[in-house]
């Protein structure tokens, strides 16, 4: 079982003030292709794995953010942990 949760919010500043969300979908793209379950929401993506892997997903976001023209990258990173194991699915089944 997973130690922890791990959600994020990038803003990502883009090179020429136009929209944000071209890039946002990198991000999650990153994600995606990590293997790490996870949940994408309106506001931020949850993840959920091991810390280190999920902290090494994070580092991976922001090099494909700075890769696509990003000049600086702000995330919001919410961390659960717990090593006795913590899932989404738990956490949330109550309202599902």
């Amino acid at each position: 079982m997973a130690n922890t949760l791990l959600s994020i919010q990038v803003i990502p500043k883009t090179p020429n003030g136009e929209d944000s969300i071209p890039y946002v979908d990198k991000a999650i793209e990153v994600i995606q292709k990590s293997g790490v379950k996870h949940q994408v929401n309106a506001l931020d993506t949850t993840m959920e794995g091991e810390i280190t892997e999920l902290l090494e997903v994070v580092r991976q976001m922001h090099e494909a953010l700075v890769e696509a023209g990003s000049p600086s990258i702000i995330s919001q990173i919410k961390i659960a942990h717990n090593p006795n194991g913590i899932s989404m699915d738990k956490l949330t089944e109550k309202y599902r």
